[in-house]
């Protein structure tokens, strides 16, 4: 853990829901709470399993990973 006032512990997180908010929950209505559960579902495994990423060399988190592994 950091010091107090230093945000790096948080970074990730932060950056996940600016994300998520900006991605799939501004200017949505949801009917129920079920339905939204549901897109979160959703949105979370497109983010991991679907969301392709420059940093990743064009693949998506999970498949970064697993050719990561193959290499090891």
């Amino acid at each position: 853990m950091s010091r107090k006032g230093n945000c790096l512990d948080n970074s990730i997180m932060e950056n996940f829901f600016g994300l998520l908010k900006s991605e799939m929950f501004y200017g949505e209505e949801f009917a129920s709470i079920e339905e939204f559960i549901k897109e979160l579902e959703s949105y979370i495994d497109y983010y991991n399993h679907r969301r392709i990423k420059g940093k990743l060399k064009g693949l998506s988190p999970v498949n970064y990973r697993k050719q990561s592994l193959k290499v090891a």
